[in-house]
């Protein structure tokens, strides 16, 4: 076949394809749905094909279009993966980097960090992605992440910033108090309640491996958003997990239970999308990333280089 291939043709397919509809695909590019229509049926002619038959109010994938899906999706990725090229070889100290970070991290550790950088480099842009899910560096969510575990994607490289950062349950001296000040993991257990994100039996299994085996109903009040969790117990309505580096600085709570056992431990990772590690501005916030994270947390800084490259 000898044509001239359009990208924006494929590109209005394949949201076609993935949207289910004219409309709900020309929404999702920024298109009016005839344009979208246009592009799609000028790549049917070009190619001599059907890609699409009309099911009720959406589209369903002709046998064709099926085959020729993957093959667009692949393109998407080649073209992203030419973009992140393009953006490891900026070398101007200005621009957008996009950091992602969970909520308590985002809070208490990195302001004065962030403060630091746009002081010292006021041309980078700084963009903060708060979730306590990860963000897709490949698809460009984020520049660069912190993580609690490991990356597994060849294509990000990983500095791991502390090999062990422990968690303890917090709770207000006057909750606490009211408890009885129980001093055993067992008694708190059976005492107290622990704020929790969801009915999910996963930080139920964590303390109960911890030695703090409370029982489902314990786990109240629920609350999705980990700042929002501190404040209440800081209220006194229960317990909440946190890292030792917030916890222990908040003078309105202090450890629970054990007091020199943590409830979990993790690792602390920075990791970067390997193409945008070359990018002069990736890199000056990365490295200040590293340098002042691994200053809060208490790390030597032989003990947080020893992060293999290639991985993430």
């Amino acid at each position: 076949m000898d044509f001239a291939f359009d990208w924006n043709l494929a590109r209005s397919f394949l949201a076609a394809a993935e949207e289910g509809s004219f409309s709900a695909a020309a929404r999702r590019l920024g298109l009016a749905q005839p344009t979208l229509g246009r592009h799609v049926a000028a790549l049917e002619e070009a190619l001599d094909v059907a890609l699409f038959e009309r099911v009720g109010h959406g589209l369903a994938l002709t046998e064709t279009g099926l085959a020729l899906i993957e093959e667009v999706r692949a393109m998407r990725e080649a073209a992203q993966n030419v973009a992140l090229v393009a953006a490891g070889q900026a070398q101007a100290l200005e621009g957008l980097v996009r950091i992602a970070a969970s909520e308590a991290f985002s809070a208490h550790l990195l302001p004065p960090i962030l403060a630091k950088l746009q002081h010292e480099h006021p041309a980078i842009e700084l963009e903060l992605v708060v979730s306590n899910q990860a963000s897709d560096l490949r698809q460009r969510e984020a520049d660069l992440a912190i993580r609690h575990v490991r990356p597994t994607d060849e294509a990000l490289i990983a500095k791991r910033i502390k090999a062990a950062s422990p968690s303890y349950l917090y709770g207000s001296p006057t909750y606490l108090e009211s408890l009885g000040n129980p001093s055993s993991p067992e008694e708190l257990a059976e005492r107290a309640r622990v704020i929790a994100f969801d009915d999910s039996p996963l930080l139920r299994r964590v303390l109960t491996e911890a030695g703090y085996a409370f029982a489902a109903d314990r786990f109240r009040p629920l609350c999705n958003n980990h700042l929002v969790q501190w404040e209440l117990a800081k209220r006194g309505l229960g317990l909440c997990v946190m890292m030792e580096e917030i916890g222990d600085s908040e003078p309105m709570l202090m450890r629970a239970g054990c007091p020199t056992a943590p409830v979990v431990s993790f690792a602390t990772w920075l990791t970067a999308h390997r193409e945008l590690r070359t990018s002069r501005r990736i890199r000056v916030v990365f490295d200040c990333l590293e340098r002042e994270l691994i200053a809060r947390l208490g790390v030597e800084q032989s003990a947080a280089t020893d992060a293999a490259s290639p991985e993430a």
